[in-house]
């Protein structure tokens, strides 16, 4: 990818958002308040409030809204007013979303989607070219929508794929730090964990790798300890030697008690759910999260890398509050692996569902809210078909990256049709 490409690539995207930041002020506002792009852990309406009252040295979690880290108030704090002068959120919100992408291509140029050090892929040559990768980033609806919305979920975005890049370069310091760091932010990326330090351990130079697996991620898992352990100490600080934070920010994710409207899965379902057997249903839906971790770690120990990809669109499906962004995130990923697209089966009905789901979604919840004509069933009806369009994209993907590595072992059966008996 050449520097000039890359720029192009860079300034035409930043251009865009800036010209729906200037042209459109209202929209920044209209979609900040959108189901789809903000959750109670991310919208940025929550973290304005959170804002107000840390600059009159009121505690944050005061009024029961604001469910976001305490560090990003010291961040948001430094910019002027967003009342007076957005542009400069606006620029910090482009910046993330070019920084994400810069470090989608140091992915994509590493060739690690085609050829791990356990696995070489026949198919390997047909490598997605970076400028490519980083455009359909870019590029994405979703990923503009997200973007113009301002949820702090960009940046637990941009620090996964930043641990992710940081990881390929042979940096697995860096990498858990920026791991640590989203962690601090969302809770759920801490279950990337595992699959990180396989590829960390995989990516190490040959001279390198004189500890064993076990002894390498008991190293990165302290690391990671320590890190958010980091963290956590300044959050304590900040919030004036208090841990209420912890039950405020992290403790409504495992618990869900805020049941306000989104994407996913377990809004709906919770609010219908008897008191009775709440404690145990939120056991099963986080046991369910959590399970991809080990089983496909295992499955595809030759393919790190993979494993990443497919537990980012497991977690924009299963996770307590997902939004549009988690969803751009796999997304992004997918074009890394341009070499094994072709084998999937299913992508025209997924691509449909998913767009007859976006489309359908603003007017369900529309009809449900403002017009009264319709109820939750209306939104969370339509959130499923969203769920089984991306359901359908990720076990998809899995199977032709299954039937890539199934070649490798059975060439005579490349290219025959595979029937299930």
């Amino acid at each position: 990818m050449t520097l000039q490409g890359k720029a192009s690539v860079y300034a035409g995207a930043a251009l865009l958002r800036l010209v729906l930041f200037v042209a459109f002020p209202q929209l920044p506002d209209l979609l900040t308040g959108r189901v789809e792009i903000s959750t109670p852990v991310t919208s940025f309406k929550r973290l304005q409030e959170g804002l107000f009252l840390y600059n009159h040295n009121v505690s944050p979690y005061d009024g029961g809204v604001y469910h976001q880290a305490p560090l990003l108030l010291p961040l948001f704090s430094l910019l002027p007013d967003v009342k007076s002068w957005p542009i400069f959120t606006s620029l910090l919100y482009i910046l993330v979303d070019i920084l994400s992408a810069n470090a989608l291509v140091k992915i994509a140029e590493s060739g690690e989607a085609g050829q791990s050090r356990l696995f070489t892929s026949p198919r390997r040559n047909k490598r997605a070219s970076p400028m490519l990768v980083a455009a359909a980033f870019l590029f994405n609806p979703l990923t503009i929508a997200s973007c113009i919305g301002r949820p702090t979920s960009v940046f637990t975005n941009c620090a996964i794929l930043h641990a992710i890049a940081k990881v390929i370069q042979g940096s697995p310091f860096s990498a858990i730090v920026a791991l640590s760091f989203a962690s601090y932010l969302s809770l759920y990326p801490v279950l990337l964990l595992p699959p990180l330090v396989l590829l960390a351990y995989d990516r190490q130079p040959e001279k390198r790798r004189t500890k064993s697996t076990v002894e390498f991620a008991a190293t990165c898992i302290m690391v990671f300890l320590g890190c958010s352990s980091i963290l956590l100490a300044m959050s304590f600080l900040l919030t004036g030697n208090s841990w209420e934070f912890l039950s405020r920010t992290y403790g409504i994710q495992l618990t869900l008690t805020d049941l306000t409207p989104n994407v996913g899965l377990w809004w709906y379902f919770f609010i219908e759910m008897f008191d009775s057997f709440r404690a145990f249903f939120l056991a099963v839906f986080w046991l369910h999260l959590s399970s991809y971790v080990g089983g496909l770690s295992i499955r595809l120990r030759t393919q790190p890398l993979v494993v990443l990809t497919i537990l980012l669109g497991s977690f924009s499906i299963f996770k307590p509050y997902p939004s549009i962004s988690d969803a751009s995130l796999f997304l992004a990923m997918l074009p890394l692996f341009r070499h094994v697209l072709p084998l999937m089966r299913y992508t025209f009905v997924a691509t449909s569902t998913m767009m007859y789901a976006t489309f359908l979604g603003p007017a369900f919840y529309h009809l449900w809210i403002y017009a009264g004509s319709g109820n939750a069933n209306f939104f969370y009806a339509i959130t499923l078909v969203w769920s089984l369009g991306q359901s359908l994209l990720v076990s998809d993907f899995a199977f032709a990256v299954l039937r890539d590595e199934w070649e490798v072992d059975r060439p005579e059966m490349v290219g025959k049709e595979i029937k299930q008996i």
